[in-house]
């Protein structure tokens, strides 16, 4: 009974140890248009321009930072997005479904 605490313990603490490293997730990609370089992006916090952001994919290879130069909603240039927001954002690198992006 001890043991299944003591690891159940450490697997959270080292899930918590690789979202610190990468900062505060706030979203994910749903799609890219590699054409025009733009990136669909379900937000799950809020979402300013001008912050800087990580787009992180774990098995995609995707690996960079950003920053958030304009982004849209409904084809409208907005400058904050809110939880639950689908964002079109031009991104400096291509990306894939399902890379995270992180708050840095």
């Amino acid at each position: 009974m001890v043991k299944k605490k003591v690891v159940k313990k450490k697997a959270e603490e080292k899930e918590d140890s690789k979202s610190e490293d990468l900062g505060k997730e706030v979203g994910r990609v749903v799609n890219y248009f590699d054409k025009i370089g733009v990136a669909v992006i379900d937000l799950s916090k809020v979402l300013k321009v001008g912050a800087k952001i990580k787009m992180h994919g774990m098995n995609t290879g995707t690996d960079f930072e950003m920053e958030v130069k304009s982004m849209q909603v409904e084809h409208k240039e907005v400058e904050k997005a809110k939880k639950g927001d689908s964002i079109g954002m031009k991104t400096d690198k291509p990306v894939k479904r399902n890379d995270k992006v992180y708050l840095i």
